[in-house]
């Protein structure tokens, strides 16, 4: 009988694989990642990597580099995450990257139509209004014919067109690709002024770093909506401060350049500027949700076949 294939897991989490069919269970052995993983006798035997979800860096006795550079046998990295931009360039172009992409697409869909509802409702200022014990009515927007630009058009922007079209919304699309309805990104430029929502939803790339800068927030439509549920480094703060003070843009943020955005910064009173602190995934059942992705792919690593959410060079 051939020897099982090591897997470690993130510390806590081999549980969260303990159901996995006999067939693959007589394929794989699942254990945690050690302590001390590059002291570890088995480091050579690792042929699949699951790496925590989140990571204290000043308790760790290695970091990602060093450990996937360490592990001379590792075929794959399976990331508990939807975006990989914190370890994609950290990958050997022979060690395949696997996301959880599609695990979350409802929630974060979810938390950004309620945020757009929110500010075109002026729930923000209506809510601070009742905590004072005011009254002060303001006058709210309807989102029925309003034309929506997702900049970013993956399965989660996907998943919140199919929420706001019932709504009678105009939707265009952009991508770093071009295909069928969804227009390169040669084309933000001119459909910037005619949106009065954008919606930014890019992975985190050396291209989309700093995306959204003083030039595409000055080609924005006046008073236009900005959403972003991407990364907050693919805007640059300092310039949606200013374009928020100067009433150029609203703003709904789950995402921001810093995160946690320090007590006391000026995009937390950014006129127009409604912020919630990456919520878009924090549900009871996020693990579960990621995990049924890994567990998937286990069963189709073990078995060759197949993976889902390979990450591409080009990521």
């Amino acid at each position: 009988m051939d020897e099982r294939k090591l897997v470690w897991t993130a510390p806590g989490t081999a549980g969260d694989l303990n159901d996995l069919p006999r067939d693959v269970r007589a394929v794989l052995e699942i254990a945690e990642i050690p302590a001390d993983p590059l002291g570890d006798p088995r480091l050579d035997e690792v042929r699949v990597l699951i790496p925590p979800l989140v990571r204290n860096q000043a308790d760790d006795e290695y970091d990602i580099k060093t450990l996937v550079s360490a592990a001379s046998r590792l075929d794959l990295i399976q990331a508990l995450t939807a975006g990989v931009d914190w370890i994609v360039d950290l990958v050997p172009a022979e060690i395949t990257l696997c996301s959880v992409r599609g695990a979350y697409d409802d929630l974060v869909a979810e938390l950004l139509l309620a945020g757009i509802l929110a500010v075109y409702k002026e729930i923000p200022h209506h809510a601070n209004a009742q905590a004072q014990g005011r009254w002060e009515p303001r006058l709210v927007r309807v989102l029925g014919g309003s034309r929506v630009l997702f900049v970013g058009y993956g399965s989660i922007a996907e998943r919140l067109e199919r929420y706001l079209v019932p709504f009678g919304v105009d939707v265009r699309r952009i991508a770093r690709r071009p295909r069928e309805g969804v227009d390169g990104i040669s084309e933000l430029s001119v459909l910037l002024p005619g949106a009065d929502i954008v919606i930014v939803l890019t992975p985190l790339t050396a291209q989309t770093h700093g995306l959204v800068d003083e030039e595409f927030l000055t080609l924005m439509k006046p008073g236009a909506l900005l959403v972003n549920g991407a990364r907050g480094l693919v805007a640059d703060t300092a310039a949606l401060v200013a374009a928020a003070e100067r009433g150029k843009v609203r703003a709904f943020l789950d995402v921001t350049d810093p995160e946690p955005l320090p007590d006391g910064h000026p995009l937390w009173s950014a006129p127009g500027v409604f912020i919630t602190p990456h919520i878009g995934s924090m549900v009871p059942e996020n693990r579960s949700r990621a995990f049924a992705v890994v567990r998937d792919n286990l069963i189709r690593w073990a078995r060759g076949e197949a993976l889902r959410n390979v990450v591409n060079g080009d990521y």
